[in-house]
């Protein structure tokens, strides 16, 4: 399914390399069996996407169950669409791509997954979660995939480009996109800001799409160390737009309980 960056030709599946007809050649990473097409002139940096310091702390987040609720509601609602391939788009460590790929072993289906993210680091940390899938250095802007060659595409805490999913997906192909509800995080957030602001839920509208309705999940959560507390807060945008005061006092609490609330929102691709 991954296109050769230089020549858009075909790559094949070798063992240690993956190499087009053209004769361009791509290493596969002893460390977690991923292959870096992203070109030169969309790396924007020397190692661009999120850091090891990043992963790790998000792994630790994510694998001590806090956002169960999430994964289970992602993977159960994907495996409902036949497919053949589907697309993790920003898969991050592979944590929600894991549960999907267990989620389409459960109900028989044999589709194949693959993912792509800006970060080496957190592929590493995806091609050991999810050896059974195909994973890709690769700007979400400039996917290194065929037209109309994925059935269906997930898309969490990424940057949107609808433009370049609805190319490399089918006619009546789906597109799962979450973003958190209204409350989501409102612990963290009365801990922050006096004023604490729910976030919109309205519906986003793409071209090239038809919005088919959406899954809600929400639940309560409680952070059971500052080490976690630390971690959630560098996985959400009140990391960079926080004043120091606000996250110190926040920082030195040992737990915390929240709601968190997200929205699983369906798009067919028309």
């Amino acid at each position: 399914m991954f296109l050769c960056p230089v020549c858009g030709k075909p790559l094949d599946d070798g063992e240690k390399t993956r190499a087009c007809p053209s004769g361009h050649c791509f290493d596969r990473s002893a460390q977690g069996g991923y292959v870096n097409l992203l070109r030169t002139n969309r790396r924007g940096s020397a190692d661009p996407g999120d850091s090891p310091e990043m992963c790790r702390a998000r792994t630790r987040f994510l694998e001590n169950g806090y956002y169960e609720a999430l994964r289970d509601a992602v993977s159960d609602t994907a495996a409902q669409f036949p497919a053949r391939y589907i697309l993790d788009a920003g898969c991050g460590e592979g944590y929600y791509t894991a549960a999907i790929a267990r989620a389409l072993r459960e109900s028989g289906s044999s589709a194949k997954i693959l993912g792509v993210d800006l970060s080496k680091a957190a592929l590493r940390h995806a091609g050991k979660r999810c050896p059974d899938a195909e994973f890709a250095v690769a700007s979400l802007f400039e996917l290194p995939l065929p037209d109309h060659s994925a059935d269906v595409i997930t898309h969490l805490f990424a940057p949107m480009c609808a433009p370049e999913f609805r190319r490399v997906l089918v006619d009546g192909g789906a597109l799962l996109t979450v973003k958190p509800g209204a409350e989501h995080l409102w612990g963290l957030k009365e801990a922050l800001y006096d004023e604490p602001y729910p976030n919109d839920e309205e519906e986003t509208v793409y071209d090239g799409f038809h919005w088919m309705g959406r899954v809600a999940v929400d639940d309560e959560i409680t952070i059971r160390s500052r080490e976690d507390l630390q971690a959630l807060y560098q996985m959400t945008p009140y990391a960079w737009r926080t004043p120091k005061e606000a996250a110190g006092r926040l920082l030195a609490r040992d737990t915390l309980t929240t709601k968190i609330s997200f929205l699983i929102d369906l798009y067919l691709a028309v």
